[in-house]
């Protein structure tokens, strides 16, 4: 079954109902669910879909060509594969039927690194003749870094000419939860901590086994696929994957400014920061400002705080990776119940925040919230940290939010404190409070509930999925 993907399926649907030529670019990090989609896309669809491969050139074109020499067409009369990839990739007018014809082209990286001529092919074919015909094209591909600098930068050959672009990110928190109809609110909550908004990662756990079942077999056990996972993406994108691990472990381990991963680490300044910029190009980690960080702030090396953006990655890092000894050895049991299990509820809380972000995010979109802010993130400043934060686009009004996953009621003494925070609150002319709970509130602090003050627990996060 496919789930979720709604935003891209229908920027994907209303290109295909849009007249004249598409000539579109798909791109995302593996196993983000790029193929899955355009297939789902598709489906309904006369279309020719091509996987590219890594193999030489002439068998690159042999592949292709038969896939896209139907019967119907006059040409595949003459020929089994074409002269040329301008012939191969004209073709595209010829194909059978009356609606627009449709091309994807999966992995097309491997096609044009085979044969650095073929994105100048395309573009002369594109210029000269089918932006001007019925047709559809969706360029798709994992390799971020050849996208971005080597296919749509200005001075490459395809820049300008796409009438598409979209980057294709994890799923949302609300998208995952369909994967585990039978979990609690609960471990739907710590299922998305783990996983992320990865598919393939999503699809590995069954939802009529517990979550430390899954854990075990699917995660900490030798052979499982997640087991692996991260050392094969990481040797595929990376050289030095010793010097990278030892980068990502520290920042998962909560080693978040660039002076703490130094002294974690004691890898070279210069060195330190070339991998970090290599991490961040590839969307491993990100480098994160307060909400209220101004452009001086953004451009200063040191400032910031480093985190990882997959969840999976920092589970793995966080668990796996720290107790890869044990595990190697087999001792699957003992790594849960000591390492994983007693720090579940911990790792996840951090995660938590980012789940009472997309409720923020989905209330404003709705139009629910007091007001409808335009930047919304977290605030620090020193020691002072607030989970959440959104301002308005007048800077007249804010909301603060306090994200709490334990097991004890969010009370009024944690309210107080996070009204004695200080943010410059005298600039606002309203401040809203949002309170989140996994175990409800205290009476005295339901009571406060109003227009300025909303407990939500995780029955009103999940209202609607």
């Amino acid at each position: 079954m496919f789930i979720g993907r709604e935003a891209e399926l229908d920027f994907l649907n209303a290109k295909y109902n849009t007249s004249g030529g598409q000539l579109i670019v798909l791109y995302g990090r593996r196993r983000i669910g790029k193929t899955e989609t355009l297939r789902e896309f598709c489906k309904d669809k006369a279309h020719i879909f091509y996987s590219c491969r890594e193999c030489a050139d002439n068998e690159q074109l042999k592949s292709f060509s038969a896939r896209m020499l139907k019967p119907e067409m006059p040409v595949a009369k003459y020929i089994n594969t074409f002269v040329d990839w301008s012939q191969a990739l004209s073709a595209i007018t010829e194909l059978p039927g009356d609606n627009k014809k449709l091309l994807i082209i999966d992995e097309f990286p491997y096609m044009a690194r085979s044969n650095r001529s073929i994105p100048s092919i395309l573009q002369n074919l594109w210029d000269e003749k089918l932006q001007h015909e019925n047709v559809m094209i969706v360029i798709c591909g994992s390799s971020m870094s050849f996208i971005e600098n080597d296919l749509l930068a200005e001075k490459n050959p395809l820049y300008g000419r796409a009438t598409g672009i979209l980057k294709m990110r994890e799923m949302s928190f609300y998208d995952v939860t369909q994967f585990f109809p039978r979990y609690s609110y609960e471990d739907k909550i710590l299922a998305y901590s783990i996983l992320g908004g990865v598919p393939h990662y999503l699809k590995q756990f069954n939802d009529s086994l517990s979550l430390g079942e899954n854990i075990k077999s699917q995660i900490l056990s030798r052979g499982s696929i997640l087991y692996s996972e991260v050392e094969f993406l990481m040797r595929q994108e990376l050289r030095e994957t010793t010097m990278y691990n030892t980068v990502i472990e520290a920042i998962a381990l909560g080693n978040t400014k660039l002076n703490d991963i130094y002294n974690k680490t004691n890898i070279d300044k210069a060195k330190l920061a070339v991998y970090i910029k290599n991490l961040i190009s590839l969307g491993i980690i990100e480098r994160e400002f307060s909400i209220s960080a101004g452009l001086k702030e953004k451009a200063a090396s040191h400032r910031g705080l480093y985190g990882l953006t997959d969840n999976f990655f920092s589970f793995w890092y966080s668990f796996v990776f720290s107790n890869i000894s044990e595990l190697e050895a087999g001792d699957v049991a003992g790594v849960y119940k000591y390492a994983v299990e007693p720090e579940l509820a911990r790792y996840a809380s951090l995660k938590f925040e980012d789940i009472c972000r997309q409720f923020v995010r989905r209330e404003n979109m709705a139009g629910r919230l007091p007001f409808r802010f335009n930047k919304i993130g977290r605030y620090f400043n020193g020691t002072t940290e607030i989970d959440i934060m959104a301002v308005s686009k007048d800077k007249q009004k804010v909301l603060l939010g306090e994200c709490k996953f334990k097991n004890t009621p969010f009370d009024l003494r944690e309210f107080n404190a996070l009204k004695a925070k200080r943010i410059n609150s005298d600039a606002y002319t309203q401040v809203y409070y949002y309170l989140f709970s996994k175990s409800g509130f205290t009476d005295d602090l339901q009571a406060l509930e109003c227009d300025e003050v909303r407990p939500v627990d995780l029955k009103q996060i999940f209202k609607g999925v």
